[in-house]
């Protein structure tokens, strides 16, 4: 049974980590989905990668409630969804790992839910702690063992993309209370929970944010220093496994205790 899943951001395209890697097209009601299926130290873990192989998916077409619902097709209880992201405090540099533990959404016009009325109904879920405890632990742990600093906590806030951010709009997000800028979290964490998923997202810091930064922000930035880290999310990440609980006592299922979710 495979019991997680990494969603791979910006700079983070390949399944390093998996032995007999193989792949399964999983059909779901909002589309097929491509997931990577293979093992780590007897661990069974599944793969997706958030933008496509070559990152042809902007963040604002990303078909989020697919990649969710693939995922629990397959029986994923954990999700770890990686991101690339702009900080908007000098305390988090460039290089630094950061799990969010609050989001801020000011995404327009995505599908995030998959209760829209009809066959499903209507469903409010509860986001007081939408970013598992359980699972920031084990990522945490992972760093610890690695010797890798990590910084569990912190305000995402997610903008629709592709664009960077004004400075105007980074001086707001900060005024507001966010650390962390970047485009994919919402609604992949919302969806997780309306399914029951512990989700946890592990932010690496590429670059100051707009007005902060003293100078213009490129993509080719965000991937060189996406490439820079990935020897340490890897170690972080495969050190991480075995830290996750088989019997969660965190209360990112209890949504399926609602009259009329998704099982």
């Amino acid at each position: 049974m495979i019991k997680t899943a990494i969603i791979g951001g910006t700079g983070v395209y390949d399944p390093y980590l998996l032995e007999n890697a193989r792949e399964v097209v999983q059909d779901t009601p909002y589309g097929s989905v491509k997931v990577i299926c293979g093992g780590y130290k007897g661990i069974e873990i599944a793969f997706i990668p958030r933008h496509g192989e070559k990152h042809s998916v902007p963040p604002h077409l990303i078909n989020y409630r697919a990649n969710i619902m693939a995922l629990k097709k397959l029986g994923v209880a954990n999700i770890i969804g990686t991101a690339a992201v702009g900080s908007l405090h000098f305390d988090f540099k460039p290089g630094q790992f950061v799990l969010a533990d609050q989001f801020l959404d000011f995404t327009r016009n995505r599908l995030s839910t998959f209760y829209e009325g009809g066959e499903y109904g209507v469903v409010h879920c509860d986001m007081t702690v939408p970013y598992c405890p359980e699972l920031r632990q084990a990522l945490v742990k992972g760093g610890e063992e690695s010797g890798i600093k990590i910084d569990n906590g912190g305000v995402y806030v997610c903008s629709d993309g592709p664009r960077f951010e004004t400075a105007a709009e980074i001086a707001m997000y900060k005024l507001l209370g966010g650390h962390l800028v970047g485009m994919t979290s919402v609604p992949e964490v919302c969806l997780a929970r309306e399914l029951g998923i512990c989700y946890a997202n592990i932010s690496i810091v590429t670059n100051f944010a707009a007005g902060i930064s003293p100078g213009v922000l490129t993509h080719s930035e965000v991937l060189e220093m996406m490439s820079s880290s990935l020897g340490n999310l890897r170690r972080i990440l495969t050190a991480a496994l075995k830290h996750i609980p088989d019997h969660p006592g965190c209360d990112c299922q209890r949504i399926l205790d609602e009259p009329g979710v998704m099982k």
